[in-house]
């Protein structure tokens, strides 16, 4: 501080000569002091807000001139002890009412609007009384050295700064120009809060950002708030209970999509092809080997809403187009098969010598269609032979043909005329007949008879499903120890066609579709 500022300083100061390069006078102490103590100096009413050190200055000694310059500083003497000032310029540390004087502090020169004029113009205008100045905190030496604030520096966020940005947690209160700290804490330095309180920021609470709870209440939304388990779940519920109620749950939701599959699905039903084999001398397609099926044996299975796809013959040694497609890859893929009819089997394939040229039958498809039907039997796929495919099945399994009804059965009717699908007979069902289960009770069952070729030595683990009425020709097969193969003689895609008189054979259908779908996995 400068001589003028301190009170009990009876020594009257030399201003600076204005301009000088010289360095600067000593204090004249033989020049008495014109300012007053500190508790009673008036201080000019037109003062600017800076006051301190320039209220001294411009209530100070007359002999002080006007043309001072702001860039000279005057180098006050260092009191033994520090005592109390009038407020300094702010922005410094002895701007804060309980910091300590600091003796070492630079104080600035007034504006030169406060300076300006001659002494006695300053000294007709009216003074008031300073306030009393606080008393100052005593700090230690290292606080005060610490707190040195060189002029110019920004000035400290007030306390209530500092508590609207939720500063202060860990210290004390963190108040203007150091303000104590908590309950353990020491003073801090200008504007901040003193170490080690037990209370945050904004006199000792927490900041208003962090939701206070009791000391015994649980936060909202953990298990001791709820009771202990969430609300959902019942009082007796242990986590045991809960697991076997989501397997549970789990186990259900898999037995729906599994039945819906199972249900639902539409079946895949494959027909064997009938083969029409190139004619000699021909061209065209009567030059070409063709692969086909009849439209009404399709129509008749596709009435119950399958796909029914025909299955042609593989040739894995083919020279044009080889392949690794195998009949094994369609009794997979395929839910049922269905043997229609067309040309005769041949009698080798059952070990025997064609009586007659025109009975020679077709070897080609025996052998195709005993592969594929031996392939679904292997898979547990239902079988539904049809005319020859009847025939087929008996042979597959070891029984053997009647060559031509006519000539090994001459007392038999005629089971093929010039009416083809028209010519018909009735039928019978030995006892225990499975097909007389199937179908609706007819008092005079009536099927078409379109073949020349009949069952003759039934095959192993073969039964009797029907015979014909007239002669005993048998007219259905079925194979024990499978779940559906079974042969009819008639062709029952063409009943309807040819009148309400003809037996309905639809339930047949829906046994052999519903093995199918039994079956599919």
């Amino acid at each position: 501080m400068t001589d003028a500022q301190d009170p009990k300083s009876q020594q009257p100061k030399q201003p600076p000569q204005p301009m000088q390069p010289t360095p600067k006078p000593e204090s004249d102490t033989s020049k008495p002091t014109a300012a007053p103590p500190a508790s009673a100096s008036p201080t000019p009413p037109a003062a600017s807000p800076a006051s301190g050190p320039e209220a001294g200055k411009a209530s100070g000694s007359p002999a002080d001139s006007p043309a001072t310059s702001e860039s000279e500083y005057v180098e006050p003497a260092t009191p033994s002890t520090p005592r109390p000032t009038a407020k300094p310029v702010a922005g410094t540390a002895e701007g804060s009412p309980d910091m300590p004087p600091n003796p070492d502090t630079l104080t600035r020169p007034a504006p030169p609007t406060e300076v300006t004029g001659s002494a006695d113009a300053r000294a007709e205008k009216p003074t008031a009384p300073a306030p009393a100045a606080k008393p100052a905190r005593q700090g230690s030496a290292a606080e005060v050295a610490s707190d040195r604030n060189p002029i110019g520096s920004p000035v400290p966020k007030s306390g209530d700064d500092v508590k609207a940005a939720g500063l202060g947690s860990a210290g004390g209160s963190i108040g203007e120009a150091g303000t104590t700290g908590g309950a353990s804490g020491t003073a801090g330095a200008a504007g901040t809060g003193g170490t080690g309180g037990a209370s945050g920021a904004g006199g000792g609470g927490e900041p208003p950002h962090q939701p206070s709870f009791g000391s015994g209440a649980p936060r909202p939304g953990s298990p001791a708030s709820m009771g202990g388990q969430p609300s959902y779940l019942q009082a007796g519920d242990s986590p045991w209970s809960v697991l076997r109620r989501i397997m549970s749950a789990r186990f259900r939701a898999w037995y729906d999509r599994a039945g819906q599959r199972i249900t639902q699905r539409t079946l895949k039903i494959g027909i064997s092809a009938r083969i029409f084999h190139p004619e000699p001398g021909s061209k065209g397609l009567r030059s070409k080997t063709l692969q086909y099926l009849e439209e009404s044996i399709a129509h008749w299975v596709m009435s119950r809403d399958v796909l029914v796809f025909m299955i042609p013959t593989v040739d894995t040694q083919g020279l044009l187009h080889p392949s690794h497609i195998r009949l094994h890859d369609y009794a997979k893929h395929l839910d049922g098969l269905v043997l229609q009819g067309g040309a005769d089997v041949s009698p080798l394939t059952y070990s025997e010598v064609a009586t007659r040229h025109e009975w020679q039958g077709d070897r080609m498809r025996d052998m195709y269609e005993l592969e594929l039907l031996h392939e679904f039997v292997e898979q547990g796929k239902p079988i539904l032979g049809v005319c020859r495919g009847c025939q087929l099945i008996n042979v597959a399994f070891g029984g053997t043909l009647h060559q031509d009804i006519a000539t090994d059965l001459p007392e038999a009717i005629p089971h093929v005329t010039e009416t083809y699908e028209h010519n018909r007979h009735t039928l019978t069902f030995p006892e225990g007949s499975s097909l007389a289960q199937m179908l609706a009770p007819v008092d005079v069952p009536i099927v078409n008879s379109i073949h020349h070729q009949s069952v003759k030595t039934l095959g192993r683990d073969l039964s009797v499903e029907a015979v014909c009425a007239e002669d005993g020709v048998v007219e259905a097969i079925r194979y024990r120890k499978a779940p559906f193969v079974m042969g009819l003689q008639w062709h029952p895609e063409f009943h309807r066609a040819g009148g309400p008189e003809f037996l309905d054979c639809t339930p047949v259908l829906d046994n052999f579709l519903r093995a199918a779908r039994e079956t599919r996995f």
